[in-house]
């Protein structure tokens, strides 16, 4: 079978993509990409009025090109099938002039859900079809969603252990609630002194940790990531790209051909790349707007080619996109280079050793034709939280707030009417504390407490997934520093057996 994926920074490092999903990072520490992925096209017109499933398996097949047809339609069945609370998966609404593709109907309210409730499936024929009898360790760094939906994804999944950090103080009191109450004897969890970003650099040291590769051998263990640095959790999330487009056709917002503006709340970069790689695909999309928080590392480097985490961090009430190091960034980099992986591999030098690099004018050119930035801070969410409420009867969570005002100053200052969708990340009952304070002023109650005030004044009900989420038994309580990850992983992953 032909090795179609290779790492980021090092064209020699080629493999399957099922091999790639196993492993989830290059041995070089570079992501692995898909080098002749503008060759692969989807016919637009051949997905009308499929479902989410049939579609999930044109593009799966598409992308992971060593799956047959039968592996991959046995995954997205147990994958989405009977999991979430609409059969359309990702449903497309309208909220005022804008359309919304809900990404949040999955078993842990978050968009992860999408490709996380995947993941665990593509990874297990993964092992099967290469002949793997290793137990997979999975490492997940979160800013608040992607840790409940990977450790809900791989609960007692056979073969797998699962390991989550997350900042310490960092995420919401029910993303918190959501991950210490996991249940699963394969899951464990825990806190760390330090933010977002730390969770992830210590993540991937671990990864390229050269003695810990030997003890994982060893013990017949090998690392992957269920983060979107792994290609499946990232190619999971083109579907509801294709989708989308799909349904405005459908109900004749569009016709065939017409190009489309996607809003993404961005943190880490995935969601909003998988809108990329989409249209590689040959989807109509005219831009991507990237909508950053405080935390504007990816505002800064789209508007003026410089890419620097040296800069504060900010605690936001959108705290999945507090992030200043955008792992999935470097995948863009790689296109937008002409896949020079030694460029790529130079870049990411520099901002391992400076924290800081600098694209050429003509890179910095092919991203501002592709991609427009916005940065919306804590007032404007909160009064576009209330505002879209007030007029519209529709109910945003404080990530999916940031990317609807995004849109609102694009068509200001740029005139473009595309049509546009926002791509809602989460309910609103994640945050139900900052979004109960930006439609009714600050409340001092516990959160749950506000969760239900806030569905009784809205009138929006509270998902059943979150309901009673306070009363359940609190299984993990491990906190750590940064320096102790890797012994965590140690004592957790690979030396401990089976309770």
């Amino acid at each position: 079978m032909y090795k179609s994926y290779e790492s980021t920074r090092c064209s020699d490092l080629r493999t399957r993509a099922s091999d790639a999903v196993l492993r989830g990072i290059a041995d070089d520490g570079g992501l692995y990409v898909m080098r002749e992925l503008e060759h692969k096209k989807i016919d637009v017109e051949k997905l009308q009025y499929k479902s989410y499933i049939d579609m999930a398996e044109i593009i799966l097949a598409e992308m992971l090109d060593d799956f047959s047809a039968e592996k991959i339609k046995e995954c997205t069945a147990k994958a989405y099938t009977n999991k979430f609370s609409t059969d359309e998966i990702t449903p497309v609404v309208k909220a005022g002039q804008v359309y919304v593709t809900e990404l949040f109907h999955g078993p842990t309210s978050a968009f992860k859900d999408v490709a996380l409730s995947i993941l665990p499936h593509l990874m297990t024929a993964s092992y099967e079809m290469n002949g793997i009898d290793e137990e997979v360790a999975v490492l997940v760094a979160t800013s608040g969603d992607t840790g409940k939906a990977a450790l809900e994804g791989f609960r007692d999944v056979k073969g797998t252990k699962i390991a989550v950090f997350y900042p310490d103080g960092g995420v919401s009191q029910v993303q918190k609630a959501q991950m210490e109450t996991q249940e699963g004897s394969n899951t464990y969890v825990c806190a760390i002194r330090g933010n977002f970003d730390d969770a992830q650099t210590g993540v991937k040291k671990i990864f390229t940790d050269t003695a810990l590769a030997k003890e994982l051998k060893e013990n017949n263990k090998m690392f992957s990531s269920a983060n979107s640095i792994n290609i499946g959790r990232l190619v999971p999330q083109i579907v509801y790209y294709f989708f989308s487009y799909v349904k405005l056709i459908e109900s004749k917002e569009i016709a065939m051909g017409d190009k489309v503006n996607f809003v993404v709340p961005t943190g880490n970069f995935g969601n909003i790349l998988a809108g990329y790689y989409a249209k590689l695909l040959g989807l109509p999309v005219n831009k991507l707007i990237c909508a950053s928080n405080e935390n504007n590392v990816l505002y800064d480097f789209i508007r003026t080619g410089i890419y620097d985490r040296n800069r504060q961090f900010y605690k936001t009430i959108s705290p999945s996109m507090d992030i200043l190091v955008s792992s999935n960034l470097e995948r863009l980099l790689y296109y937008m280079s002409g896949k020079n992986n030694e460029y790529v591999k130079s870049l990411m030098e520099q901002l391992n050793s400076a924290g800081r690099y600098e694209v050429s004018n003509e890179m910095k050119d092919k991203i501002n034709s592709e991609f427009y930035a916005a940065c919306i801070f804590k007032n404007e969410t909160e009064i576009t939280i209330k505002e879209t409420f007030e007029r519209h009867d529709y109910l945003l969570d404080t990530h999916t707030a940031v990317a609807y005002r995004a849109l609102e100053n694009y068509r200001r200052e740029t005139k473009d009417d595309t049509v546009a969708v926002v791509l809602s990340t989460a309910s609103p009952y994640k945050f139900s504390g900052s979004v109960y304070e930006a439609l009714y002023g600050a409340d001092n109650r516990d959160e749950f407490e506000i969760m239900e005030e806030l569905s009784k004044r809205t009138g929006v009900a509270v998902p059943e997934n979150l309901k009673g989420l306070n009363k359940k038994k609190i299984r993990h309580t491990d906190v750590c520093e940064i320096d102790e990850m890797k012994d965590y992983v140690r004592e957790k992953l690979i030396r401990r057996n089976y309770d």
